[in-house]
C-alpha cells in the first residue's frame, strides 16, 4: 500500500475514533450511514487530489503546484454536492448570504488586515505568477468545498442530526471534526514507514479552520470561507 493510502487511512481512523464517543453519547441521534459517507468522502477527495494516486497525468507539468489534482477534486466534489442527498445550497455553493452575516464579514476584515500587516512586515519579495495564481484560487476553492461543504454536511448529519446545528456557535460536532480533519491533513503525514505529528502545524491550521467553520455557519455560504482561506494563503505571495 502506498504512503498516500496509509496516510489517508490514518486520518480517517482518527476522525472515526473521535466521532465514536460523540455517537455513543448522543445515542439514537446519530447516523452511522452518514458517518460512513463522511469517511468515504475523505478517501474520494484524497484520490482526486492525488490524481487517482498517479493514474491521471499531470496536465500542467511546468507548474510547481498541483493544478490538475485540485481541478479534478473540485469537479468531483461539485458533482457530489449536486447529488439530491447533498444539494448545492446545503453544501454552501451559493452567493446569497444569510441574514446576520455582517458580523462574520467584519471579523474577516479585521483578520485580513492583521494578515496583511504581518505579510508587509515580513516581506521577502513577491512570488512568481504561477504561485500567486494558485494560492489565490485553488486551495480555498477546493478545500473549502470539501471541508466546509460536503464533508461538513455529512458529519453534521452524522452527529448533529441535520445541517443547521446549534452547538458551538452553530458549527456543531460536524464543524469541529471537519476542522480536525483539515488540521490532520497538514500535520499528520506518513513517510518512510512511520507517522509523525506536528502539533504546531495542527494548531495553525485546525485552529483557523474553526473560525472558517464559523464563517460558514453565519453566512450559510462558501463565499466568505473561500475568500478567507485564499487571503490567508495568498497575501504573503504578494510581498
Amino acid at each position: 500500500m502506498s504512503d498516500a493510502l496509509i496516510e489517508i487511512a490514518l486520518h480517517m481512523a482518527v476522525v472515526l475514533a473521535l466521532a465514536l464517543p460523540v455517537a455513543l453519547a448522543l445515542r439514537g441521534r446519530t447516523s452511522v450511514g452518514w458517518l460512513a459517507t463522511a469517511l468515504g468522502l475523505m478517501l474520494l477527495r484524497d484520490a482526486l487530489v492525488l490524481r487517482g494516486y498517479g493514474v491521471v497525468p499531470d496536465l500542467f507539468p511546468g507548474s510547481d503546484w498541483n493544478w490538475t489534482g485540485k481541478l479534478l477534486a473540485t469537479a468531483g466534489l461539485l458533482a457530489v454536492a449536486a447529488l439530491p442527498a447533498f444539494g448545492l445550497r446545503r453544501c454552501g455553493v451559493a452567493l446569497q448570504q444569510a441574514r446576520g452575516s455582517t458580523v462574520a464579514w467584519g471579523v474577516f476584515a479585521a483578520v485580513a488586515l492583521l494578515i496583511l500587516a504581518l505579510a508587509i512586515s515580513g516581506r521577502d519579495g513577491a512570488d512568481d505568477l504561477d504561485t500567486i495564481a494558485f494560492q489565490w484560487t485553488m486551495p480555498g476553492i477546493e478545500e473549502e468545498l470539501f471541508y466546509r461543504g460536503v464533508l461538513l454536511l455529512a458529519l453534521q448529519r452524522a452527529l448533529d442530526g441535520g445541517d443547521t446545528p446549534t452547538r458551538f456557535a452553530g458549527i456543531g460536532w460536524g464543524g469541529v471534526l471537519a476542522s480536525v480533519a483539515f488540521g490532520l491533513g497538514h500535520a499528520l503525514p506518513w513517510r518512510d514507514g512511520a507517522a509523525s505529528f506536528d502539533a504546531t502545524a495542527f494548531a495553525l491550521t485546525g485552529g483557523p479552520a474553526l473560525l472558517i467553520a464559523w464563517f460558514r455557519a453565519r453566512t450559510r455560504s462558501l463565499v466568505l470561507p473561500v475568500l478567507a482561506h485564499n487571503t490567508a494563503n495568498g497575501v504573503s505571495t504578494l510581498f
